[in-house]
């Protein structure tokens, strides 16, 4: 199962791991690494991060 639940609050120093935009979305991987997306890479990577069970926060959660 999926939880999209509130963490650590993003700021602006936190960017896209992808591009460098602003980051809006916090993943968290089942082995415990982290990752950053924009809006843009955060949902092209949704699904395919859902399939991996990881925990996903948004900015706006």
């Amino acid at each position: 199962m999926t939880a999209t639940v509130t963490s650590t609050p993003l700021t602006a120093a936190d960017r896209c791991d992808r591009c460098g935009a602003a980051a809006r979305m916090r993943v968290t991987l089942p082995t415990g690494g982290e990752l950053l997306f924009c809006g843009h890479h955060g949902n092209q990577h949704r699904d395919r991060l859902r399939e991996l069970d990881a925990t996903i926060a948004t900015a706006d959660a």
